[in-house]
């Protein structure tokens, strides 16, 4: 098992515009994949969520982001190919920052084509929060971050303040 560390808010790598990959078959990327996993797996068991994770966060510049929601799926090259009019606003909380929950905009459905580990061309249609769990991930290889995305700045809070700010918008004062 090869987990890695995570990269946080303030490393520049997490700001790099990834690189395509064009070799399938080379053991790097063989290895950023089983080590992604690993990692999702090891960020899950010890922080109690985790759905996916994207190159750059454990500090490779390449275009390969893992996912396991129902099942693992690897994508590799992903780009968004078409996306919904209809967005959706919800919390969003990233590895590279755990502590912290932004407010964001999302696509309610999108169409991702991106290669799978053998480089065969694949789609996935997603919609909910499978959208926007893709539509984060990708955000990571293109080097934006949630807190990019914010509605405002009122919307980057502690994750431990959640339940009073929801309290304080749901009645209109602080309890």
């Amino acid at each position: 098992m090869a987990v890695r560390e995570i990269l946080l808010l303030g490393n520049p790598l997490l700001r790099t515009q990834c690189e395509r990959v064009g070799e399938f078959s080379d053991s790097a990327v063989q290895q950023t994949v089983s080590d992604l996993f690993d990692t999702l797996a090891e960020f899950r068991r010890t922080h109690g969520f985790g759905r996916g994770i994207a190159a750059p966060q454990v500090g490779v510049t390449k275009r390969i982001t893992v996912i396991n929601v129902d099942t693992p799926i690897v994508l590799i090259n992903p780009e968004i190919a078409d996306r919904s009019a209809e967005l959706m606003t919800l919390w969003d909380d990233c590895f590279s920052f755990p502590e912290i929950l932004v407010k964001v905009r999302r696509n309610v459905k999108i169409t991702v084509a991106y290669q799978d580990v053998t480089g065969k061309h694949q789609k996935l249609e997603a919609e909910g929060s499978l959208s926007e769990l893709l539509q984060h991930e990708i955000d990571h290889l293109d080097g934006i971050l949630a807190v990019d995305r914010a509605l405002n700045v009122q919307h980057i809070i502690l994750r431990s303040e959640r339940d009073k700010f929801d309290r304080v918008v749901e009645h209109g004062t602080l309890l």
